[in-house]
């Protein structure tokens, strides 16, 4: 009898690739289906030129912050790091994830890791323990949402505490994880995976090279001064997130038309933000969806012009992450080909490096 695993194995994978863009349908579907399309698209027609520019210097601006902030976590690997490479494995790995949902975190930290001939095992890591520190600034920032919001937010999004609950719980579970595993490295690891091991052989190995890739990734922030520099970039990024999310208000020129502040901006910016933690390519369909939501719901905007935000401002960010990705995959290739530096490419940053096992 021929086994059915191999099969299995097969429709599981076509699965998970066609999951993301499933989910995205379905929250397109739900975004849309009570917005006018034709009035959502004649808002757009009409954007500022000068607000548009304005959206796109602080996109970048808070993207190269958050490069800054990647150098100061690897400074304990390697001081001179390269702004442009960390900026560029930044814009590629986002740029990635418009495409194919999470490959981007693998890509930014393998690009780094080829180009600063780091390991790029240990790059991955610290690219999980800053998606750690960006849960936590999200969680933190909901907190502060809840404050500010005239009425109770958490009764108006019901699903908002759950949520909460739930990733600071997650959070809290990963820090101490985290803590064990460098401080209690020995006896804890072994323990963990030997016990793992003792039902599955193959989930041992892999949990072990999860641990390991975690214990890399923590041990590149070395010092208090790394982690106080690291709160204060994940602070300026959250601020300019929520900058970008007030003038994506002036962009359509919705000030005219509802009264609008910076407290509005950072309540939509952390909610729709949830929209891209929703594994959906570029947080297509998700982020609509929740931006939308908060629009109508919390604060009564008209559904074609809450469509028109949610369309504008995710079409801006979608494309420059993408045409960013490719520029400065052309302009670093250049640079480093004239120093004697071979090309790099979505496939050759696999290879492993001189010094990697």
């Amino acid at each position: 009898m021929i086994s059915d695993k191999p099969n299995t194995h097969h429709v599981r994978k076509v699965l998970g690739v066609l999951f993301p863009f499933l989910l995205t349908i379905i929250f397109l579907l739900l975004a849309f289906q009570n917005v006018d399309l034709s009035k959502s698209i004649s808002l757009i027609t009409k954007s500022s030129f000068f607000w548009v520019g304005v959206f796109l210097l602080v996109f970048f601006l808070s993207h190269f912050v958050r490069a800054v902030r990647w150098k100061v976590m690897i400074n304990g690997v390697k001081k001179e790091t390269s702004l442009l490479n960390l900026f560029g494995a930044v814009m590629i790995g986002y740029g990635v994830g418009c495409v194919v949902s999470r490959l981007g975190e693998v890509y930014r930290g393998f690009f780094l890791g080829r180009w600063e001939k780091l390991s790029r095992t240990s790059m991955f890591g610290t690219v999980i323990v800053e998606r750690i520190i960006d849960m936590l600034a999200l969680g933190f920032s909901c907190l502060i949402s809840v404050y500010v919001y005239s009425g109770d937010l958490l009764v108006e999004v019901d699903w908002l505490k759950t949520s909460l609950v739930f990733a600071f719980g997650l959070m809290g579970f990963l820090i101490v994880l985290i803590y064990l595993l460098v401080i209690k490295k020995e006896n804890f690891y072994n323990s963990i995976v030997n016990l793992v091991g003792k039902f599955s052989r193959k989930q041992g190995e892999f949990l072990a090279k999860i641990f390991g890739t975690l214990v890399d990734g923590f041990n590149c922030i070395t010092g208090i001064k790394s982690y106080m520099l690291i709160l204060l970039h994940t602070v300026i990024i959250m601020l300019l997130y929520a900058v970008d999310a007030y003038i994506g208000f002036y962009m359509l020129e919705l000030n005219k038309m509802y009264p609008v502040n910076f407290e509005m901006a950072w309540i939509l910016m952390t909610i729709s933000a949830f929209g891209v933690v929703i594994p959906t390519p570029g947080g297509t369909g998700s982020y609509h969806f929740l931006a939308i939501f908060v629009l109508t719901r919390l604060f009564q905007f008209d559904s074609s012009s809450s469509g028109a935000y949610a369309l504008l401002t995710h079409f801006i960010s979608y494309v420059s992450f993408i045409l960013s990705s490719l520029i400065l995959l052309y302009f670093i290739n250049k640079r480093n080909f004239k120093k004697g530096v071979p090309k790099e490419n979505f496939l050759t940053v696999f290879k492993l490096n001189p010094d990697e096992k």
